[in-house]
């Protein structure tokens, strides 16, 4: 198990970025959180197998839709979190 925390940056909010995140952690297994930043960022933490996470992040940077444009991904390595499921925070 390992906890990644995830900045996206690019045209993610106001497009249903959040809720499309949650419906890939889901699929894969992944848990955590996902919220949107004042600076027009998301911050996402997923916890999982470093083998999903790079599956989780791999489709993330695809966009997840065509009105999603995502132009960068900073993904930083933090100590392992538990987490039930996964959750927007509004």
């Amino acid at each position: 198990m390992q906890t990644q925390k995830i900045l996206v940056s690019g045209q993610v909010q106001g497009v249903g970025f959040r809720w499309s995140t949650s419906k890939l952690a889901h699929q894969l297994g992944v848990t955590g959180t996902v919220q949107n930043l004042p600076t027009g960022q998301v911050a996402i933490v997923a916890s999982a197998a470093a083998t999903v996470l790079s599956d989780f992040t791999h489709q993330l940077r695809g966009g997840l839709a065509p009105w999603i444009q995502v132009t960068d991904l900073t993904i930083t390595d933090v100590p392992t979190q538990q987490f039930s499921d996964f959750r927007i925070i509004i």
